[in-house]
């Protein structure tokens, strides 16, 4: 005969039990409450909570304090005072006033805050932490066996929802709100619809801090750590819901959930539930979720400091080098040689211009004159190594393609002269002029610096000579001066001869680049 074992899985719930007799609760032999209808409340992994119907406290309270807590199970909770003589302890009591239904046994009864010094006398009953069990099924075993695989957040957001929906959860849309450190970018919101089946990835900027449909949004709410949300949308629309709501209503949803996914280093993230059930959620489902929402978040950290860090290194580092050192080249010496075009490409008259603008104009001119140099050696293939002072150094590996790494520095340097040029003409604009040097030879591409502190450079004669042709134009007056082997056609240029340049033990064939030669198109 075959026997087939039967598994202990109650799930998460919520049991509210009278308790018999007379029950006090007291503080330092001061009695606060006591009555012959108290009820307990037994919510799993948590303590049991004695409540007492609200005239049956006897204890001097005070009006509601600023104090509220949100529970998806329970609603949301206001906090009092317990005002003693010579002392006062604040928010030493709560009541869910208006409770869910799930905990609808408690409405208009008081609790006694944990920490607040309270005993109770429970009489002839026995109140004692129970055994809850384990909550497992589908998901949490998916968590624990299969999740680690999944490789994109927008897979572990599609992943996840159909989790939930295979442990009998209805649920028709789910998403995750993510916060990033990017510098143009806040944060990454997942989205799951199953009408589609499929996650949208929306990545706002730092502008929706300032958005009136953020600014009265659950994600906002639950972001700034004001607790969950919860609206059951089969229902009236109540004075404080928020806007999203009604467009979910309209949708057919009927309830909606917001908690808070925790990052480990405080950041509060948001996991958002919709479900379109005449019933919508359970208390077994929520407390499913919120029982493994630590994991949850786990899963999205390591996905957005992952990101973080590359989006980090780009920023400082740029991406090609910032692809290295995620790829292991971490320590003093890692690097290869590589040919290359360098470029030094610095501000002209910088002393002068902050002298006239003053500090804070002066910033922003800088600032302009390294996003228009950066964005235009991104789009010519190059990438902008570090910023020196008021100088852009970048460099054009060359690959199997020298001659289009060298076409590619020249066309950035004519672009960024003529635009800068542009910038002076537009109204408010301030004249800004470059100094740029451009050479090409072997450097080594890596790691130099102290055990402790790295830095990821070029080194070699290119770099060198590069920096020297910039500040050598600054004296001929010339914007453009390049090495002898960046120029392909000596007609299009002039020639300046043989250089003996700072630092440089042999002079330099050198030409000077006429700055109004139109640019051509990026290659590569």
């Amino acid at each position: 005969m075959d026997t087939q074992v039967q598994t202990r899985n109650p799930g998460y719930g919520i049991v509210v039990e009278p308790l018999k007799g007379r029950v006090i609760a007291q503080r330092g032999g001061t009695i606060l409450a006591q009555s012959s209808r108290a009820k307990v409340m037994y919510e799993t992994r948590l303590l049991p909570a004695v409540y007492f119907p609200a005239e049956d406290v006897t204890a001097p309270l005070s009006a509601h304090t600023p104090l509220q807590t949100f529970c998806p199970f329970k609603g949301t909770a206001s906090y009092r005072d317990i005002l003693l003589p010579g002392e006062t302890v604040e928010n030493g009591v709560w009541a869910y006033e208006d409770a869910l239904p799930e905990a609808s046994a408690i409405s208009g009864h008081i609790g006694f805050m944990p920490g607040a010094g309270v005993e109770f006398d429970y009489g002839r009953n026995t109140v004692e932490m129970p055994d809850y069990g384990n909550i497992s099924g589908p998901v949490i075993d998916w968590l624990l066996r299969d999740a680690f695989t999944v490789p994109t957040p927008e897979e572990l957001t599609a992943a996840l929802a159909e989790k939930f929906v295979e442990q009998g959860i209805c649920l028709s849309r789910l998403s995750v709100m993510a916060w990033s450190l990017h510098p143009l970018i806040a944060g990454k919101n997942f989205i799951w619809q199953r009408r589609t089946g499929e996650v949208t990835t929306y990545a706002p900027s730092y502008e929706i801090h300032g958005h009136p449909a953020y600014q009265n949004s659950p994600l906002r709410h639950v972001s700034n750590g004001l607790g969950g949300v919860r609206h059951r949308l089969d229902s009236c629309c109540t004075d404080d819901a928020f806007p999203i709501l009604e467009d979910l209503r309209k949708e057919g949803a009927t309830d909606y959930v917001a908690m808070p996914l925790r990052f480990s280093d405080g950041r509060i993230n948001v996991l958002t539930l919709t479900s379109d059930h005449p019933e919508g959620f359970s208390t077994a489902n929520l407390g499913l979720i919120f029982e493994c929402s630590g994991v949850i978040a786990r899963y999205y950290e390591i996905f957005m400091q992952r990101e973080n860090a590359r989006s980090l290194l780009e920023t400082y580092v740029g991406k090609r080098t910032g692809a290295r050192v995620l790829g292991g080249e971490i320590r003093r010496g890692d690097g290869d040689e590589i040919d290359a075009a360098i470029m030094f490409c610095d501000l002209r008259g910088s002393t002068r211009l902050e002298e006239q603008l003053g500090r804070k104009d002066y910033i922003v001119l800088l600032n302009q004159f390294f996003e228009t140099a950066s964005t235009i050696l991104h789009d010519h293939g190059g990438e902008v190594l570090k910023f020196i002072g008021d100088a852009v150094l970048a460099v054009f590996p060359a690959g199997s393609e020298p001659e289009q790494a060298r076409s590619q520095a020249l066309d950035s340097a004519r672009a960024i002269v003529a635009r800068l040029e542009e910038i002076a003409r537009e109204e408010d604009g301030h004249r800004c002029e470059a100094a740029i040097g451009i050479a090409y030879g072997r450097v080594t591409y890596g790691n130099i610096g102290s055990r402790e502190r790295l830095d990821f450079t070029v080194i070699g004669q290119a770099a060198n000579v590069a920096a020297r042709l910039g500040d050598y134009g600054k004296t001929v007056n010339h914007a453009i001066v390049v090495s002898s082997d960046i120029v392909n056609d000596p007609s299009e240029a002039l020639s300046l001869g043989q250089i003996s340049l700072h630092n440089v033990s042999r002079p330099v064939a050198s030409f000077a680049i006429p700055a109004a030669q139109k640019p051509q198109a990026a290659t590569g």
